[in-house]
């Protein structure tokens, strides 16, 4: 993981100098300085990830030259056999965003749900680990 935290900071420290540079050249112009600040802290996000990740697990088998395919063999990561989560999540996204037409009150039910089903998908398998299921 440390190329690819390398290669996203570049790739955000190459976005926030365009950024610089577009944004004196157009006196400032508030929507491609925007953009170009907001894809700077995108790339910046996944190389703190890639950093830290290499940081807690060292390295993979894929960043050893002398690494044979084998090594790379082993248990994958959990996947969920099913969860209702994502329904709920994306009903209230569709409710939210039907409350920005519609007024304020849908909205805050909407943002109400939609927190309720990013909550639970976050937290759905937290006590996975320690042998208990929720």
């Amino acid at each position: 993981m440390r190329t690819e935290a390398w290669l996203f900071g570049g790739v955000a420290l190459f976005f926030a100098g365009v950024a610089v540079f577009y944004g004196i050249w157009s006196h400032w112009d508030p929507a491609g300085t925007a953009a170009l600040v907001v894809a700077a802290l995108m790339a910046a996000v996944i190389s703190f990830f890639c950093a830290m990740n290499y940081r807690r697990r060292g390295r993979r088998p894929q960043d050893r030259p002398d690494a044979e395919v084998a090594d790379g063999t082993g248990p994958l990561e959990f996947f969920p056999p099913e969860s209702r989560w994502p329904i709920v999540t994306a009903f209230g996204f569709a409710v939210a965003a039907t409350g920005v037409v519609y007024g304020l009150w849908l909205f805050l039910i909407g943002v109400g749900v939609l927190g309720a089903g990013v909550f639970g998908m976050v937290f759905q398998y937290a006590a996975r680990d320690s042998g208990r299921e929720g």
